[in-house]
């Protein structure tokens, strides 16, 4: 008996194996030209024509679209302070450098030069990076102003002053210390914002802010990444010794639950702390985080805005979370030796921007928005199946990398 359970087993693997061989290289022998399911260029002029349509109605240069709700058509705006101002100067730069169109290079000036005014405030959030790298960043890779170039220096200065050394990240929300009694927060958005550190550590920057980023990322793998590269929304940790309390949530179903744009924010943030700074263990980790999206992606590519809610398959989408994870998986695959692997992530990203090209997600005529179908604070009942502004820049710049990655 023995030996038929050992001979069975052979089986199973041998055919188990046999099967994951096969897959893979399916993945790998995929041409770039098959992966391409959708017209690259085509949905480019469509954001292009979306954001020269919508730049001609907006008449303020400090009022700045933030989201559309599904009764609306045009967007609902917010000012310079608001954590989002960043994100539509942000588009007016990738559609200039998607089309080469100057108008939209002078409406990229426009409407950037009013968040300059952000500093003019104590800083109380971590959102700078969104807020001035997602627009002066790209004004500055684009048009190599000085002015833009020491604004952002700046800026990280001022980001750094958030950092607190005895826990090694950012201080994400300051006014959630006595709010929720998080005395030391971290949350995993928090990622992103790095990029400016180590941008500026390039620049003229302190060496300090470079060590900064590296050391909060290292922080945050060991705390809001949980064993199975599912990850908290929020680190709260002692301000004064360190330790770390607990993984919570605030913008997700809960504590414990694996909310889509958080895997997005940590897949994306990975693969650019590992570009700045060439660590293994940053590969490693967005490797098993992309691993985890791919093992949970549902029927129609899509992310439900969090895989625990028991409401599905009649939760919410989250089309800003699968727009993030395209673009974070095709610079990820960039990185990555394996052919088969490259091939795999690549193939997800171009299928997530295939389905949010699709009908279904495309606002069309319906509104000023590209994508519809995002959800952004589902617990507050916050910007539920609305167009977000983030959704659209994540899904402009992923167009690009995948016009760059085809080419």
């Amino acid at each position: 008996m023995k030996n038929i359970d050992l001979r069975n087993k052979r089986r199973f693997l041998l055919k188990a194996s046999f099967i994951i061989t096969l897959m893979l290289i399916v993945f790998a022998c995929t041409s770039k030209k098959d992966q391409a399911k959708l017209d690259i260029d085509k949905m480019l002029d469509y954001c292009v024509a979306k954001t020269k349509a919508t730049k001609a109605t907006l008449t303020e240069a400090d009022s700045l679209p933030r989201n559309i709700y599904s009764n609306q058509i045009q967007w609902n705006k917010v000012g310079i302070h608001d954590w989002c101002s960043g994100f539509w100067p942000g588009v007016l730069w990738y559609a200039y450098e998607a089309s080469g169109d100057t108008s939209l290079f002078a409406g990229a000036q426009i409407f950037t030069a009013p968040l300059k005014g952000v500093l003019d405030v104590p800083v109380d959030n971590h959102d700078l990076g969104f807020m001035l790298y997602c627009s002066m960043g790209n004004g500055y890779r684009l048009s190599k102003s000085d002015d833009y170039k020491n604004f952002l220096l700046l800026t990280a200065d001022s980001l750094a002053t958030l950092y607190n050394p005895k826990v090694g990240t950012i201080l994400s929300w300051p006014v959630m210390r006595e709010k929720m009694n998080w005395p030391h927060n971290t949350i995993i958005d928090n990622m992103i914002n790095l990029e400016l550190l180590f941008w500026a550590s390039k620049n003229g920057g302190d060496q300090s802010l470079y060590n900064m980023a590296v050391k909060h990322a290292e922080t945050c793998m060991n705390t809001l990444i949980r064993p199975d590269y599912t990850t908290y929304h929020v680190a709260v940790f002692d301000t004064t010794n360190g330790h770390f309390i607990k993984g919570v949530t605030h913008q997700g179903y809960a504590d414990d639950s694996q909310w889509a744009r958080g895997q997005g924010w940590s897949i994306y943030g990975y693969s650019m702390v590992y570009r700045e700074t060439k660590d293994q263990k940053f590969l490693d980790t967005a490797i098993k985080l992309a691993d985890k999206f791919i093992e949970m992606i549902p029927e129609d590519t899509i992310p439900y805005w969090d895989y625990n809610d028991p409401a599905i398959p009649n939760a919410p989408k989250d089309a800003s979370a699968a727009a993030i994870i395209a673009s974070g998986l095709l610079e990820l695959q960039s990185f990555v030796s394996d052919e088969q692997v490259k091939a795999k992530y690549a193939k997800t990203a171009i299928d997530l921007l295939t389905a949010l090209s699709s009908d279904k997600y495309l606002s069309k005529a319906k509104n000023q928005s590209f994508l519809m179908h995002s959800t952004g604070h589902w617990p507050a009942k916050s910007e539920i199946d609305a167009s977000i502004i983030y959704a659209d820049y994540y899904y402009i710049e992923a167009l690009l990398r995948a016009k760059q990655y085809l080419n």
